[in-house]
């Protein structure tokens, strides 16, 4: 019998993938407005929505996003690509604060074909400092979700009902519970903050380490 072998995830600790977390230990986090790469126009206000909550119960002190959009909306800024470049410090000058969220949508997508619909929601998630400038922190989140409604038997009449669930459920997909469950999935991986009972407590909790494999040659 052939031996079979499979590559498993290369799996890391919080402490050792994110150590300048437990050294900076910041308390609080401005979410700038996410950069959207996808194709989906509505996709930055959708997502907006989703980012708050998991960060408040990892433990961190957020600045309400909605107040954040609208100062920098007031001075002209709209996108965080503006803001990509803009010394750090300058965020904890104007807000206080210890750390800044940028959040890029790199796929926002429905894939449809007539008998198969896939839901793909994936956002690179990156905490930097204010304080040393470096990041601290960095994940993506991806979620993929079969929208095909299963297998609905029955030849071609079947098949017909299958197209027709396929289509409602591609029309009425709802994409903010999926991009809440991305963030989950990215910010699982973030060290607990100063609000939570298990701050300071997490350092070797495991997760997959995304980080390229460099040791490997072609």
């Amino acid at each position: 019998m052939p031996l079979m072998t499979a590559c498993a995830p290369k799996m890391s600790t919080k402490v050792a993938e994110f150590p300048l977390m437990y050294e900076e230990n910041p308390a609080s986090i401005l979410i700038l407005p996410p950069i959207n790469e996808s194709t989906a126009a509505d996709a930055k206000e959708y997502y907006s929505t989703t980012i708050q909550e998991p960060l408040v119960f990892s433990g961190y002190y957020t600045f309400p996003y909605p107040i954040t959009a609208d100062i920098l909306k007031m001075e002209g800024i709209y996108d965080a690509e503006l803001l990509v470049n803009m010394p750090l410090a300058k965020f904890r000058e104007y807000f206080g604060a210890d750390a800044v969220l940028f959040t890029t949508i790199k796929k926002w997508d429905l894939s449809y074909m007539v008998l198969a619909s896939t839901l793909t929601v994936s956002v690179d998630c990156k905490l930097k400092s204010t304080v040393s400038d470096q990041t601290l922190w960095k994940y993506t989140g991806t979620v993929v979700v079969d929208l095909s409604g299963g297998n609905s038997g029955g030849g071609i009449a079947g098949l017909i009902v299958k197209a027709v669930v396929c289509a409602v459920s591609s029309a009425m997909a709802d994409y903010v519970p999926y991009a809440q469950q991305a963030n989950y999935r990215a910010l699982s991986t973030m060290p607990y903050g100063k609000y939570h009972a298990q701050h300071n407590k997490d350092q070797q909790v495991k997760f997959i380490d995304q980080t390229p494999d460099t040791s490997k040659t072609e």
